[in-house]
């Protein structure tokens, strides 16, 4: 079979948007260094209103922001302040520590607004999870953008389709954004040790195989597959190699340590990893 085993997003609450969460899962935990996968929206935002996911912290990941409508503000401790747009990638490298926000940009706010997006973690390996934190912004214009079959494909992060990204990765990384028409077909190549396919919006098939839409489908090793789009779809390629060893998870905390986790609770309780110039308000650990 050329899908090994699928994950259906659930629901959650993040900053007052829906989001959709895939993972970490019970089935599957991660996928080559992807530890955490949201999907954000569709969302519709009245003028007046917008996101706001307050500072918070993170250790031990990279984020990854890729929007397909709307804008959000991101602002860190390390004073960075970027707006991302549809196409544009924000790659932000927690290390030893960083704390963030994102917010609904002041015009966008104030005209009102749609938000779609994904939101993704990284683990970093083991040799790097201690690493300065840093932040990076690519426009889209800067990304790899090709056509494989009927499909446009951007270049996220890694490399894939005989393109690398210049986002600066840490070890053998896949992750693409795949546009494909009513109709339309792509083959994908047997490169990286752990794959996976999302479906955002409109369901695929893959080799003959359902994945509907908002279903994570972890893709045989070594097979090359050919993915249909009967009425269309926007969707998600990742994965890579796999972890150098296990993570554990906590809250926004990434560790192959249980107790380095512990430790950065504590750290982020006496608010000693850092603050963004501008903001006075925090989330509590939960």
């Amino acid at each position: 079979m050329p899908i090994e085993r699928t994950v259906t997003a659930r629901g959650k609450d993040v900053g007052g948007l829906e989001v959709h969460r895939l993972l970490p899962h019970k089935d599957l935990r991660a996928v080559g260094p992807f530890v955490f996968l949201d999907h954000m929206g569709p969302a519709v935002f009245a003028p007046g209103t917008g996101l706001d996911v307050r500072p918070h912290p993170h250790i031990g990941l990279a984020t990854v922001t890729w929007l397909f409508e709307g804008a959000l503000l991101h602002r860190d401790s390390l004073g960075s302040r970027q707006v991302i747009r549809p196409g544009d990638l924000n790659w932000m490298t927690a290390g030893c520590g960083i704390v963030h926000s994102e917010r609904t940009p002041a015009p966008e706010r104030e005209a009102g607004h749609r938000l779609h997006g994904i939101q993704s973690w990284v683990a970093l390996p083991i040799a790097h999870e201690e690493t300065a934190p840093s932040f990076e912004h690519w426009p889209a214009d800067s990304l790899p953008r090709l056509r494989s079959g009927d499909a446009t494909v951007t270049v996220i992060a890694g490399e894939a389709f005989g393109r690398r990204s210049p986002a600066g990765v840490f070890g053998p990384t896949l992750y693409c954004a795949l546009e494909l028409p009513a109709g339309g077909r792509l083959t994908l190549p047997p490169e990286h040790e752990e794959r996976a396919l999302y479906a955002v919006t409109g369901g695929l098939e893959v080799d003959g195989v359902p994945l509907p839409e908002r279903t994570l489908g972890l893709l045989s090793p070594g097979r090359e597959c050919i993915v249909d789009a009967p009425d269309g779809a926007l969707a998600m390629l990742l994965g890579g190699a796999p972890l150098d060893a296990p993570r554990a998870l906590s809250w926004n905390f990434v560790s192959s340590r249980r107790e380095r986790i512990g430790q950065a609770e504590r750290d982020w309780s006496a608010q000693r990893l850092g603050r963004i110039p501008g903001e006075t308000d925090w989330i509590p650990l939960p």
